[in-house]
């Protein structure tokens, strides 16, 4: 590779909303989003929210001249909604799901049965390698009572570390995607600390768009106010993150948004403003340290917010197991009953009256078991994010004790930032 070596990296992200059924004027949008994408010609595309199967081959078909290969992540029940179209070949595909996504009687969010997941897909552009993400985290209902925050941060702990496990051989790590957190958000940090990316929006030379980046606006027309919550003014949930190794520097040129409206006709593409970022890699100058070592300040903000998800665990852990005891006695007084109903059907006086009992009862039994089985798999879940956790602080402990630089090799980034 040429020591003048530099490449321009044009990425387009966006959650699309295309729900079927649910969805406004689906059909539309995605004819005029195939429609941009062509005149734009990106380097790489990355969606969510595409639970529609046809609607993926639809743009696959639409775009096949201008983005010769592309991918649909499939999982869970409905799908996991990811999918990607690229300007360049794609050289490998891996995807990993959640291991913990929702709740299933949560029936009207639906997020357990999509089945998150992080996508990624490998490209050679001029022998640099680059490995792409896309993920869509789950969402938040509730900023006041938000019974999914735990799993969130299990999310990000999982995607954190699929991260650093599958980009040892790569030169630059590309992740885009609905986070659904707010950039101070704990998941969010816990991300950004360990994988050590950088945010677009923050790193850009030239940011235009909506008001502070945001990627729900009250201007859009598909965004209720319920929408929003607590932040009449928009919100900042979906991202574009990146980071290079050693050898390589990259930064954000350009960074663009729309403002609850189609750059060329005025209806939005979905309520999910598009992210449009322009990046440019190049080798690192000899004279600079593409992977500085993080100071004290560095290392206390990493094991801050690696305590503090910790606590967040041990929260959802407790509750877990709370609902696994609940409906552990419901199972026994459950079965109880059927055993009382058992004995009035052997009699004359109830059998009627036991007969028509029974069906209900085995359905109660039944139904609080697959909670119970639920419960503990999600406990399970949790305390083997915690252990994890609890290892890395130990060996960060360790190492300071021992007066060294901790080696949390997640925490070697390159030389980011702007030119």
């Amino acid at each position: 590779m040429k020591p003048n070596f530099s490449l321009r990296l044009r990425v387009f992200n966006l959650n699309c909303w295309d729900i079927p059924y649910l969805s406004k004027h689906r059909a539309d949008r995605m004819k005029r989003l195939g429609d941009f994408l062509n005149l734009e010609s990106f380097d790489l595309a990355l969606l969510q929210e595409v639970w529609s199967e046809q609607d993926f081959q639809y743009l696959r078909q639409k775009l096949s001249l201008t983005y010769p290969d592309a991918h649909y992540f499939r999982s869970g029940i409905i799908g996991s909604g990811l999918c990607v179209f690229s300007k360049h070949p794609i050289q490998e595909i891996i995807q990993h799901v959640y291991t913990l996504n929702g709740y299933p009687y949560m029936v009207y969010h639906g997020d357990w049965f999509c089945g998150k997941a992080v996508g990624l897909l490998v490209l050679r552009l001029n022998g640099l390698v680059l490995n792409a993400y896309v993920t869509h985290l789950h969402a938040e209902y509730s900023r006041q009572k938000d019974i999914y925050r735990a799993h969130r941060v299990t999310q990000a702990w999982e995607l954190a570390q699929f991260i650093h496990h599958t980009s040892k051989s790569a030169d630059v790590v590309l992740l885009c995607g609905d986070l659904n957190m707010h950039p101070k958000d704990l998941g969010c940090c816990l991300l950004k600390e360990w994988t050590g990316l950088q945010d677009a929006y923050v790193e850009t030379q030239d940011f235009r768009g909506s008001e502070d980046g945001c990627t729900m606006v009250p201007k859009n027309c598909y965004v209720s106010q319920q929408d929003l919550g607590p932040f009449p003014l928009g919100i900042r949930i979906d991202y574009v993150l990146y980071k290079a190794v050693s050898g390589f520097y990259i930064y954000c040129k350009t960074l663009k948004t729309t403002t609850g409206c189609d750059p060329h006709n005025g209806t939005p593409f979905s309520d999910h403003e598009a992210l449009m970022a322009t990046l440019h890699v190049k080798h690192s100058p000899p004279q600079e340290d593409p992977c500085p070592a993080r100071g004290p300040a560095e290392r206390s903000a990493l094991t801050s917010v690696l305590r503090e998800a910790w606590t967040e665990l041990a929260l959802g852990v407790a509750q877990a197991r709370w609902w696994a005891s609940f409906t552990g006695y419901v199972i026994v007084l459950g079965l109880f009953l059927l055993v009382l109903l058992c004995v009035l059907a052997a009699g004359e006086g109830a059998r009627e009256v036991a007969i028509l009992l029974w069906t209900p009862s085995v359905g109660l039994v039944l139904g609080a078991g697959a909670v119970y089985i639920f419960h503990m798999q999600e406990a399970k879940g949790l305390c083997r994010v915690q252990a994890e956790l609890q290892h890395v602080l130990r060996r960060e402990r360790e190492t300071q004790d021992l007066g060294s630089e901790p080696h949390l090799a997640p925490l070697l980034t390159a030389g980011g930032g702007q030119s």
